[in-house]
């Protein structure tokens, strides 16, 4: 078996879309994302899983219905399975998202900002 580093800078740029997780890893049912974030996107939730933002680069903030968490580089928050949350960055802002396989990006929400699931770059 051959065995390599996944570097998180060359997979970044291999993509420029907003909104948009690419798979770079996966350990037993659960894949790592990366994704990069610019403006707000859509209020959803995840009924059935807890969800990981890992800050890579920059500055976001999670908006809930009662607060808001700003995060900035080096920073991590788990947002609980079934919380209403929405995501949002005034300048681009790089994420490693931690989630179970087959999670779909906008939740229940649907909608435009659905991105096909099963990426890898």
């Amino acid at each position: 078996m051959k065995y390599s580093a996944i570097n998180f800078e060359e997979k970044l740029a291999k993509f420029s879309k907003h909104w948009s997780p690419k798979i770079v890893a996966q350990m037993n049912d659960y894949h790592f994302k990366l994704v990069k974030f610019q403006g707000e996107f859509v209020w959803h939730n995840h009924v059935n899983t807890d969800e990981v933002f890992i800050v890579l680069d920059g500055q976001m903030a999670i908006d809930f219905r009662d607060g808001r968490v700003d995060l900035k580089t080096g920073e991590m928050l788990v947002v609980p399975k079934g919380v209403e949350h929405k995501p949002l960055a005034e300048d681009e802002c790089k994420i490693l998202l931690v989630e179970p396989a087959g999670t779909i990006n906008t939740g229940n929400a649907g909608g435009e900002l659905t991105v096909e699931d099963d990426v890898w770059i």
